[in-house]
């Protein structure tokens, strides 16, 4: 029982020899320093630094009697008193930070640029996705299948296209060789695109994935969903990947 008691202390907030050096107080009232060493198996001095911590936290008082040291245990209720303190004392902190993180949050830069990741699903999610590439301030970069963006989101693109082309927004594009595909590209001048065709018995695919200023977006036409990838250092390595991508592709067209 003993020994569960002193776990408990433990876990309360006190190291293993205040427990044991409390309990020990518990059992036999006011002690001297040397009769606490000795009930609760430790040297002397540690009993003694031990002591004066347990009496800075209120759990043992001093008293002195002729030069000489006497130390009484407070009640068990003390402890409960001690973790009520701290619990306000810490919840008053929390309130405290709470109401400076605007100030915080204001000032604070980080180690550098941080990444964003964006989820989205259905079809109106990957509209709102496609609507973002229509700011984009440089040539997109994308690998698509225009049968599955058109089977996707029938009507949708004529005028995405037109919107695009408005905006002066370029588009390079590798794309699967279909009939579908071959008719599309046939409008690469009128919507401001350059396109390459890659065998679709080779490399056929139906995600697409567009890259532009800092960001890359993975888009499922299928399963209906949308992730965007807001990352400086991602975007990098991903138009490198397309140029090696379309340097291969231009070999084989």
């Amino acid at each position: 029982m003993e020994k569960d008691l002193e776990e408990k202390l433990i876990e309360y907030g006190l190291s293993s020899k205040e427990a044991r050096v409390y309990l020990t107080l518990l059992k036999t009232g006011t002690s001297l320093v040397t009769d606490v060493a000795k009930e609760a198996d430790i040297n002397r001095s540690t009993a003694y630094v031990v002591l004066e911590s347990l009496a800075k936290d209120g759990l043992v008082s001093i008293t002195e009697r002729k030069n000489v040291r006497l130390y009484t245990p407070a009640p068990p209720e003390r402890i409960a008193l001690n973790l009520e303190n701290s619990a306000k004392k810490y919840s008053e902190l929390v309130n405290s930070v709470k109401s400076i993180l605007p100030e915080l949050k204001s000032v604070y830069s980080g180690s550098g640029p941080k990444p964003k990741i964006q989820f989205f699903e259905g079809l109106e999610g990957i509209k709102t996705v496609y609507e973002d590439t229509l700011t984009s301030k440089e040539t997109i970069r994308a690998f698509a299948s225009i049968e599955s963006m058109h089977a996707a989101l029938p009507g949708f693109f004529p005028d995405y296209y037109k919107r695009r082309t408005e905006r002066n927004i370029k588009i390079r594009a590798i794309f699967p060789d279909t009939d579908q595909a071959k008719e599309r590209i046939k409008n690469d001048q009128q919507e401001k695109r350059e396109s390459i065709l890659v065998s679709k018995d080779k490399y056929s695919f139906t995600p697409e994935i567009n890259i532009y200023d800092h960001k890359v977006v993975f888009m499922s036409l299928k399963e209906r969903f949308a992730l965007v990838i807001e990352s400086e250092e991602v975007a990098d390595a991903l138009k490198k990947a397309f140029e090696l991508a379309w340097l291969g592709a231009k070999k084989h067209e």
